[in-house]
C-alpha cells in the first residue's frame, strides 16, 4: 500500500481546480489508505490549497428526547431515557461528535479556526466568519446558502453524497418536511427547529449531479468536487419532479416514513 504525503494531497487537491473558491469539506481519513501523519497532514493539504474551508462539527451528544412533543416528527417519544442520561451540554470545544470524523474535528482544533454556535449542527472553519454568522437556531444551514452565494463549492474526500449535508439544505429549499429536536445546554433545554430528515437514500442523487462533478483519486479515495449552486439546484429539481426521491428504503426509518406521509397528505385534494 502506497503511503499517502503531503505532496500528494496538495497535487491533488490542487488538480481539481477549484482557485480561491470556498469550499465545505466532507472527509473520511480511513478511506486515503495510509497518510503519513493522519489527520493534521490532509487539514495541512486544505490549508495550503484553499482560503476558506468549512467542515460539519455537529455535536449529537447534547440532544434529548422529550416524553412528549408535536405530532409527526419522526421520533418516538419518552423513547430517550438512557440517551438523555448521558447527554452533555453544548459547549464551543466540544468535540466534533466521532461520527463526522477525525479530519473536521483536527480543524475545530487548529488556534485560528471558528465554529459557529449551534448545539447540533454547528460548522467548523478556516476564514469562514461571514459564512459562520449566518446559522440561527431556526435556520441551522444557512451556512451553506451562503457559501452557494459565494460561489462555494462542496468536495467529498472518500465519502459520498449520504454524507452531504448541502442535500438536506436542498431539501429545505424544495420545501420538504423538517423536524425539531432538543438540545442540552448550560441555558438549558433548547428547541431545534428544521433538523433535517435521514440521509441514507442521498447517493441517489449521483447521476443527477456527475455532469459538472470533479473527479480525482488519491491513494484510495475518490474525491468529488461539485459546485453547490448546481448541486443544490439539481436535488430541488429532483425533488420537485418526484418528493419521495432520496428517501431511504428501511420501513422502519421514523424521519422517512414521515416525509412520506407529509407527501401524501399534500397531495390529498382539500
Amino acid at each position: 500500500m502506497k503511503l499517502i504525503r503531503l505532496r500528494d494531497l496538495l497535487l491533488g487537491l490542487r488538480d481539481l481546480g477549484l482557485g480561491q473558491a470556498p469550499v465545505l469539506v466532507h472527509a473520511s481519513l480511513s478511506a486515503f489508505g495510509q497518510v503519513e501523519g493522519g489527520a493534521p497532514t490532509v487539514v495541512t493539504a486544505l490549508k495550503n490549497t484553499f482560503h476558506t474551508i468549512l467542515a460539519p462539527a455537529f455535536t449529537y451528544k447534547t440532544m434529548v428526547i422529550p416524553l412528549v412533543g408535536p405530532p409527526d416528527n419522526g421520533l418516538i417519544y419518552g423513547s430517550g431515557k438512557d440517551q438523555n442520561r448521558m447527554a452533555e451540554f453544548f459547549r464551543p470545544k466540544m468535540p466534533v461528535d466521532p461520527l463526522i470524523g477525525i479530519i473536521p474535528e483536527t480543524l475545530r482544533r487548529l488556534p485560528e479556526a471558528q465554529r459557529s454556535h449551534h448545539p447540533i449542527l454547528s460548522f467548523t472553519g478556516l476564514n469562514a466568519e461571514r459564512f459562520l454568522n449566518t446559522q440561527t437556531l431556526q435556520e441551522p444551514f444557512a451556512p451553506i446558502g451562503a457559501l452557494a452565494q459565494a460561489d462555494g463549492w462542496v468536495i467529498l474526500m472518500g465519502v459520498n453524497h449520504t454524507v452531504n449535508t448541502s442535500i438536506h439544505y436542498a431539501e429545505r429549499l424544495a420545501g420538504r418536511k423538517t423536524f425539531i429536536r432538543w438540545a442540552l445546554t448550560p441555558q438549558g433545554v433548547v428547541e431545534c427547529p428544521n433538523f433535517p430528515g435521514c440521509s441514507a437514500g442521498f447517493q441517489e442523487i449521483a447521476p443527477n449531479v456527475e455532469r459538472y462533478t470533479r473527479f480525482i483519486r488519491i491513494g484510495n479515495a475518490l474525491l468529488q468536487a461539485l459546485p453547490l449552486q448546481m448541486l443544490l439546484r439539481a436535488v430541488v429539481n429532483r425533488l420537485h419532479r418526484d418528493p419521495l426521491a432520496l428517501l431511504c428504503r428501511n420501513e422502519m426509518c421514523e424521519r422517512c416514513q414521515a416525509v412520506r406521509a407529509d407527501v401524501l397528505k399534500r397531495s390529498k385534494p382539500s
